[in-house]
């Protein structure tokens, strides 16, 4: 039998513990609520930039996971495009936080990150352990992957000022259940202790609180 591709046949060069997800970032801003979502978005972008360029600067792979909103194309940068046209309502939002060369892909066609997707296999070949999930909405799709990584034994941090929903409220209700019930560290992005993640290690899981194994999450600071 031959050996397992440990690269994913090149698409997947990096090894970290910790990932950082970008979920739907890329957004035309062109739905109902849309323009109450982006007044809400609007404050995260300074801090999801920081995040994503600080994830890079350590060697965390930073992965869009991104509806394709109702466009079901995989040129991704055709979207990032649609999103960047002078006339698009979330224009100034996602002109901060568009891909990088050495980012990753992953388009999702419902919620979760998880459903459907090339998301398990390109976390399996990085050796994942941990995620940090950013984007919008806290209390849908963030929630859904967060849900879905749960079931998967992932560690959770939630960067609580890079996350927003259609309602204040609705947002920090949500950061409070995937603490509650995901076992999600719920702290700011600068505490967020990236070096830590960016280490690949093939150190097991302790278990978790509720019984079951999970990825340890580092250490604040």
């Amino acid at each position: 039998m031959a050996d397992k591709n440990s690269d994913l046949h090149g698409f997947a060069p990096d090894k970290a513990d910790g990932a950082l997800l970008l979920i739907d970032v890329v957004n035309g801003f062109d739905f109902p609520d849309a323009d109450k979502l982006l007044a809400q978005a609007l404050p995260i972008a300074g801090p999801l930039a920081k995040l994503a360029a600080r994830a890079r600067a350590a060697g965390v792979p930073v992965i869009y996971v991104n509806d394709n909103f109702g466009r079901w194309r995989s040129d991704f940068s055709t979207l990032v495009q649609h999103c960047l046209e002078p006339d698009a309502p979330g224009r100034e939002f996602v002109a901060r936080l568009t891909p990088e060369e050495s980012d990753y892909i992953v388009i999702k066609p419902k919620h979760s990150g998880f459903f459907s997707t090339t998301l398990g296999t390109l976390l399996e070949y990085l050796g994942t352990k941990t995620l940090i999930l950013a984007g919008v909405t806290t209390d849908i799709c963030v929630l859904f992957t967060a849900n879905d990584a749960y079931m998967r034994d992932y560690g959770l941090i939630i960067p609580e000022d890079c996350t927003a929903a259609v309602e204040g409220g609705d947002s920090r209700n949500a950061l409070k259940l995937m603490e509650r019930v995901l076992k999600a560290d719920v702290r700011p992005s600068t505490e967020i202790d990236l070096a830590a993640l960016a280490r690949a290690t093939q150190d097991p899981a302790p278990p978790r609180r509720d019984g079951n194994s999970e990825p340890a999450t580092p250490p604040k600071g």
